[in-house]
């Protein structure tokens, strides 16, 4: 079995300016996610094994279309166990990150990997983002969680009005497979970009991320 240096092997492969405490981060999330799993299934048993491929690396694509300000604010809307959040929050250690979901335990499972890898710049809450009330974010991000149009409805008002970052204030997205019918029927004109243009890795073909604007 390959050590876990070995696996983030795939991480560094594309992204190489990480500090020896993200490093460290990053390195503990293998162990501290499949001694949870376990216990609160959050990932597939098939899944655990590519941690880094399927879940850290998938995240990151997100880092290669937005470099987030120190100080900005992102939700993470049906985080699930920690993804696209935590990975995103070890990346960009200056800004703040609540991940919000409506089922607790995985919840527990996101607190604990973060007490456990050192991560300090992640609030979570036990609530479904449209019941969020005088809350703004500057982006909103999510992954396979809800048709677009209803993750635009939820995440349109959670959303600050303007421009700080290098792409437009809105909501960011991981999905797969074809979008087509999603994004008509989200009546949204959303920029899209293959993430096998990022990572040119078999597992990334026919996954997208999807941008749409608060200010379209």
């Amino acid at each position: 079995m390959e050590s876990t240096p070995q696996k983030l092997g795939i991480v560094l492969k594309y992204f190489s300016e990480f500090t020896p405490a993200q490093l460290k981060q990053f390195a503990a999330l293998e162990e501290l996610y499949k001694e949870w799993n376990t216990k609160i299934n959050v990932i597939s048993r098939k899944d655990i094994e590519s941690i880094y491929l399927h879940h850290v690396l998938h995240s990151l694509s997100i880092a290669a279309i937005v470099n987030f300000k120190p100080g900005a604010q992102v939700i993470d809307i049906g985080c699930g166990g920690g993804f696209p959040g935590v990975p995103l929050a070890i990346f960009f250690p200056d800004t703040q990150f609540h991940l919000v979901d409506s089922i607790a335990k995985k919840l527990k499972v996101v607190d604990a990997v973060c007490e456990g890898a050192g991560i300090k710049n992640i609030t979570t809450q036990h609530i479904r983002a449209e019941e969020i009330k005088n809350r703004k974010f500057d982006f909103a991000v999510s992954r396979a969680v809800a048709p677009l149009k209803d993750l635009w409805t939820w995440a349109e008002p959670l959303i600050k009005k303007g421009s700080h970052q290098e792409i437009p204030n809105g909501l960011i997205c991981l999905k797969g497979g074809d979008l087509n019918q999603e994004i008509s029927e989200s009546s949204l004109r959303p920029k899209m970009m293959p993430i096998y243009k990022i990572f040119a890795e078999e597992y990334f073909q026919e996954k997208y991320i999807i941008h749409a604007s608060k200010n379209k």
